[in-house]
């Protein structure tokens, strides 16, 4: 029998990686969490893209009796959630779901959550892919409920210099580094994971999932995300936090 695989060890490297690439991820995550607890303590959360359920965690420990639904098409990081969240088993439900697809939102009871939240994922989609996901959230999300996705919400093209600003915020090295301290990055993270023996079978899967990379290069607007969401019906849209183009957009039912 192999070693076995320290879900708990994996889930830290994870963040410690996520941190390398995000220097105010942590500020994000609060304010996040900040927002839902101000409109009033969710009962139930639809974590959209979850990945190994970092946002899922906070959740979890800020609010004793909130129930998550953690939703993520990525086998890999589906099963090192579910794993290293074990703990909160009784409180998370994960959803293997492809949010590129039209049906994914009727896996859930009808305009049965208080929030839906995502995190440094809605990124990866097209602006048509978006556009469908936005439409289905009333389908999910309860009256008067709350959407929040934390990423980064580009600039328009008539704002040049916030953007090649941003950029610039962006590409710095943090003080840690500056101090000689070397992370683990993205790339390396998932080459050290592969490794794994036990996750061999759900590698092959996710390859066959995402061939290639199913990151995109074109950021997509924050005035993109706004009128998207307006158009799906959502009464009310703000940002809540902002660093440069590091936001949390806020969209109420």
């Amino acid at each position: 029998m192999g070693a076995r695989v320290d879900w708990a060890g994996w889930l830290a490297r994870w963040e410690r990686q996520q941190e390398f690439h995000l220097e105010h991820r942590e500020e994000r995550f609060t304010a996040m969490l900040d927002l839902l607890e101000a409109v009033g303590p969710p009962q139930t959360v639809v974590d959209l893209a979850c990945g190994p359920g970092s946002l899922s965690r906070r959740l979890l420990a800020r609010f004793p009796s909130v129930h998550v639904v953690a939703v993520d098409f990525d086998p890999v990081l589906l099963r090192l959630g579910r794993e290293a969240l074990a703990p909160f088993s009784d409180r998370i439900r994960w959803v293997e779901a492809d949010l590129r697809t039209e049906g994914w939102a009727a896996q859930f009871p009808p305009a049965g959550a208080d929030a839906v939240v995502s995190t440094t994922a809605l990124h990866w989609l097209t602006p048509t892919e978006l556009s469908r996901v936005y439409r289905q959230l009333p389908r999910v999300l309860r009256a008067g409920g709350v959407f929040l996705d934390g990423d980064h919400l580009a600039y328009e093209a008539d704002q040049p210099t916030l953007t090649a600003a941003a950029r610039g915020v962006g590409g710095l090295r943090k003080p840690g580094h500056r101090a000689g301290e070397h992370g683990e990055d993205w790339d390396s993270w998932w080459r050290a994971l592969a490794l794994e023996p036990e996750l061999h079978e759900l590698f092959r899967e996710r390859e066959r999932r995402f061939p290639g990379s199913h990151h995109r290069e074109e950021e997509l607007s924050l005035n993109l995300h706004e009128s998207e969401l307006r158009r799906a019906g959502f009464r009310e849209v703000g940002t809540i936090w902002q660093s440069f183009d590091d936001r949390v957009l806020a969209g109420f039912l």
